[in-house]
């Protein structure tokens, strides 16, 4: 039998994103010529709920060895082939506690962490690396409490996790958003209306701000600032009066407020970690907006072009950053492993590759800087002061 160093577990939780699949390949390229095993843990955290502990047990669908050969063919695609959910094992319903378990875990919200850290001593598992965002890292952080040794990596679209100015997916997202937008163009031009168009983004306004920084928008609406739907329209209307063809674009991010209302919401289901399902927003800022054009358009109504750019921003292959990124994530994930170092989240802080503790996740919210970067009268950024300020400007997170 072959003898190996250890035994290196691998996750993806939360929401797909380009990019999961390089850092996974970078991690267990690296870790087997290191001479450890690797072990594909499937479906996030639920992988490691539904397990069954038994020698003589069919975990395939929970657990899958990985090779070189496997991750080599997967490196080069969008998601993740290691598939993910939102499972939280900390809370999780009663509804989803597998069968076995039922007699134990009988109340509303269920803590099995415990049967998570039995899993994990069950596959032997000596270092764990879970890829996700602040909801599926914070477990990483209560694992790490109980004992495990974890070594996070950052992930998400939205690029709101804390201590890392940069989280795998967020590249691809923007350079999606503004070749989308640019594209529905035409038909706003052709028609000489507002180009309404929803993006990612539930606390933070990253993927509205960056890209209407680049061009992409006259105007962007972001969930840190509730912005009056009037004013919006009056700025509309002004874009819209001097541009050749007539017609003016705003990016809504999906957690936008109005001073008036809060977020809109998908029907009133949570997930596990306490999240509606946001959508809504544009349609209504679409709404408003075609109603209130008259009063700043000398009494002429503007029709709307309403877009939600959702999955589209998320799916396919990765952006040359994507690749990049995750590679180097991958990498320095392992360089930790081997120095024995555990409860860090690898990270790029001022356009350099580091890590930090991984508690920063769960010690505060990763938002714009209102005050530094948007301009709150004009519903647009800021373009002053970029000297010295790191790649995608407003992302730092000091």
């Amino acid at each position: 039998m072959k003898s190996y160093k250890g035994t290196i577990g691998i996750l993806t939780g939360g929401g797909d994103v380009p990019g999961l699949n390089p850092a996974i390949r970078a991690v267990t390229i690296r870790a087997v010529r290191e001479g450890y095993r690797v072990i594909g843990i499937r479906r996030g955290w639920a992988g490691l709920v539904d397990l069954v502990p038994e020698r003589d047990a069919d975990n395939s669908r929970h657990v899958q060895v990985l090779s070189e050969d496997i991750v080599n063919r997967a490196g080069r695609t969008g998601g993740t082939f290691l598939h993910t959910s939102r499972t939280r094992p900390s809370h999780l319903p009663k509804v989803v506690v597998p069968e076995r378990l039922k007699d134990r875990y009988d109340d509303d919200i269920n803590d099995v962490t415990p049967e998570v850290l039995r899993n994990l001593e069950f596959l032997g598992i000596d270092f764990l690396v879970p890829i996700g965002g602040d909801d599926t890292l914070s477990y990483g952080q209560r694992l790490h409490d109980e004992g495990v040794r974890v070594v996070g990596v950052p992930k998400t679209m939205d690029n709101d996790v804390p201590g890392t100015d940069y989280c795998i997916g967020f590249s691809t997202c923007v350079t999606r958003t503004i070749e989308l937008t640019h594209a529905l163009r035409t038909t706003a031009g052709s028609h000489e209306r507002f180009l309404v168009i929803e993006v990612f983004g539930r606390y933070a306004g990253y993927t509205a701000l960056l890209p209407t920084m680049a061009g992409a928008a006259d105007r962007c609406v972001i969930p840190e600032y509730p912005f009056g739907v009037e004013r919006l329209a009056e700025l509309l209307v002004e874009d819209r009066r001097n541009h050749p063809s007539r017609y003016a674009v705003v990016l809504v991010s999906e957690g936008a407020r109005t001073t008036s209302e809060d977020m809109s919401f998908e029907g009133g289901e949570m997930d596990q970690y306490g999240h509606r399902k946001l959508g809504g927003v544009g349609d209504r800022v679409a709404a408003r907006l075609k109603e209130l054009s008259p009063a700043y358009n000398d009494g002429r109504r503007v029709n709307v072009v309403n877009q939600r750019l959702g999955y589209l921003v998320r799916c396919g292959d990765p952006d040359a950053l994507d690749s990049i990124v995750p590679m180097a994530f991958g990498n320095i994930a392992l360089d930790l492993i081997l120095s024995g170092t555990s409860g860090r989240l690898v990270s790029v802080r001022n356009g350099v590759y580091d890590s930090v503790p991984i508690d920063v996740v769960t010690g505060r919210k990763k938002v714009v800087d209102v005050h530094r970067y948007y301009n709150t009268d004009r519903l647009r950024p800021k373009y002053k002061t970029l000297l010295r300020q790191p790649l995608f400007v407003m992302t730092s997170d000091v």
